[in-house]
């Protein structure tokens, strides 16, 4: 099963792209609803706070895969979703 993540492959890169900030943004908005129950508070963190969080995530990917690895196809995929979703989140955050 990992194996198939020791490719050079824009699909790959793609497919990292969104499903990591998708399960990251799981995991912080889960965090969210216990440290809610915990205090008592109505929102512990912002929406667009746990979005921007997510996003960063793929940093890690990036840069796994661009150094350690040397897969440049992979690399390439993930830095095109990740700049097109911190615009697609910049042009939400600031629309009005």
């Amino acid at each position: 099963m990992f194996s198939k993540l020791k490719n050079d492959a824009y699909w790959l890169g793609g497919m990292l792209g969104i499903l990591l900030p998708a399960m990251a943004y799981g995991i912080i908005r889960g965090i969210d609803l216990i440290l809610q129950r915990l205090s008592g508070q109505e929102q512990v963190l912002e929406p667009a706070t746990m979005v921007l969080i997510s996003i960063f995530v793929n940093l890690f990917t990036l840069r796994y895969y661009l150094v350690n690895l040397r897969y440049d196809k992979t690399g390439r995929g993930i830095l095109m979703l990740t700049f097109g979703l911190a615009m697609v989140y910049f042009y939400f955050l600031f629309r009005t």
